[in-house]
């Protein structure tokens, strides 16, 4: 039964993410606005909607390690498996964007700030309120960063908002939905095997809710769409900081416990700054995909030892 759901949601998954990636390709298009801000908002935030409801629910339950937990594997996952399998697949990435130019700061600067508010081992309502802030300069940068094209009229003519509106909110329900069941069922399973709960919340949380952001950056890129792929990801891990821990601190107080976690954080850290390094240098290949993915290696090795 837990497999039959498991398989069933990994296609709702896919299918909810092509939905997205088509609808969202409209409204830049309809808009001229580029695939790499529609993928760091729209995108990036309805793909982030899976932490967020894991770690609000986790903070409503008094559970921070699980809240935190899942924001810091979402990030590692997001940079290193995420785009290690998009960089290995692409057969040529040649971004529009001047992404270190324009968007390496928002990569290192939620580490760094969350870092900052760790220190003293909580994450209190008011860091909460300055995480919803951090969204929302972020967001207010990319439009006012972008620069806008000559409107295609004929292409506008044949954009509706209505069939717009439904498809997208049709793709967000079957990735989100997926992403959630695949978590539940993947658990079920895991369970079975006699895979221990630590294990099942650190990795199957955290991967099944970066399931989003993996199908949708797969999908853009096999669609020759690099803008969209990586910008679904720097506004994933922007949203995860800002949305997701802003708003379970929100709910309660968040503890945090740097030296104990303290291998995992650094992992983050490390492939954050590997990410920086890689659009300072346009890596946009697949000996930098294999870079990310080697670090995800030693991130669950050290978890599972």
């Amino acid at each position: 039964m837990d497999i039959g759901i498991f398989i069933a949601a990994m296609f709702a998954l896919i299918y909810g993410a092509d939905f997205i990636i088509n609808e969202s390709e409209r409204i830049a298009l309809h808009f001229n606005i580029s695939h790499f801000i529609i993928g760091a908002t729209l995108v990036g935030l309805g793909t982030s909607l899976p932490e967020m409801a894991a770690s609000m629910m986790a903070s409503a339950a008094g559970k921070s390690d699980m809240a935190v937990a899942n924001v810091i594997g979402s990030v590692m996952f997001n940079i290193t498996l995420v785009l290690g399998m998009v960089f290995i697949i692409a057969k040529k990435m040649n971004p529009a964007r001047n992404l270190f130019a324009l968007d390496s700061a928002w990569i290192i600067f939620p580490v760094i700030l969350f870092l900052v508010m760790s220190i003293d081992g909580t994450i209190s309502r008011f860091d909460g309120v300055m995480f919803l802030a951090l969204m929302g300069a972020f967001i207010f940068f990319l439009f006012t960063s972008e620069e806008q094209e000559e409107d295609d009229e004929e292409d506008k003519e044949k954009f509706a908002w209505g069939k717009t509106l439904l498809l997208l909110t049709v793709g967000f329900v079957f990735t989100v939905g997926g992403a959630h069941f695949v978590v539940e069922s993947g658990s079920a399973i895991a369970r079975q095997f006699g895979v221990s709960e630590w294990i099942i919340g650190l990795f199957l949380i955290s991967l099944g809710t970066s399931l989003p952001e993996l199908v949708v950056s797969l999908v853009a890129i096999k669609k020759g769409n690099a803008d969209l792929s990586i910008g679904n990801i720097i506004g994933s891990n922007v949203a995860n900081f800002a949305m997701v821990l802003g708003g379970a601190s929100l709910l309660a107080p968040l503890s945090v416990d740097l030296m104990a976690n303290s291998y995992d954080i650094i992992m983050m850290v490390a492939a954050s700054l590997a990410l920086f390094l890689i659009l300072a240098n346009r890596l946009y290949n697949k000996s930098a995909g294999v870079f990310l993915l080697i670090l995800l290696a030693l991130f669950v090795e050290h978890s599972f030892i």
